[in-house]
């Protein structure tokens, strides 16, 4: 037998502001990530697409908010 539980979540205003930074950035990511698999001949690994996605991209004046405060 299978247990499932439900919980109720209600974050505060400051932590409603940091999912909603939480879940663009995650929807960035996740785009771009999709855009150069479907450009490449040969998938990428998963590593080289962090590198390029998250290190790169915090390098860039468009992507400084992946930068921690």
């Amino acid at each position: 037998m299978k247990a499932r539980y439900q919980y109720r979540f209600h974050p505060t205003i400051q932590q409603q502001q940091t999912l909603a930074q939480l879940f663009a950035s995650v929807g960035v990511v996740w785009n771009d990530a999709l855009a150069i698999c479907k450009q490449a001949k040969k998938l990428p690994s998963n590593n080289d697409l962090q590198k390029l996605l998250i290190t790169q991209a915090k390098k860039t004046a468009q992507r400084k908010y992946f930068k921690r405060n």
